[in-house]
């Protein structure tokens, strides 16, 4: 299993980023994708999952300002943020959950700065 996440990069306060990760290999129907990030001297932790079926959850430091979709037939799972803050500047990282098993994308930065 590989994960390609496309997106990152530098952003103003208040703006907005779209991260993109799409799997590929041997991907089973039922599974969990998300998205992860760590900050410097900082755990790693949860941003935004979601399941095969469609049900999300989100971390408590973005709730209500992230929205995670996924396209099944693409094996490929979208990440909207809006209200940026400077807090969420983070090594974001893809992340696939199937049979047992967990997969990591090779991270994206995201810099919140002006």
């Amino acid at each position: 299993v590989q994960l390609q996440a496309y997106g990152g990069g530098l952003v103003q306060p208040g703006g907005s980023l779209r991260l993109s990760c799409a799997a590929s290999g041997t991907i089973f129907s039922i599974n969990t994708m998300g998205w992860y990030r760590q900050a410097p001297g900082e755990q790693r932790e949860l941003v935004a999952a979601i399941i095969s079926g469609g049900s999300s959850k989100y971390g408590d430091s973005v709730k209500g300002r992230a929205t995670i979709s996924r396209d099944n037939a693409k094996n490929t799972i979208y990440l909207q943020m809006n209200s940026l803050k400077p807090e969420d500047t983070a090594i974001y990282y893809c992340n696939l959950f199937q049979q047992v098993r967990s997969y990591w994308g090779q991270g994206t930065l995201v810099t919140v700065s002006s």
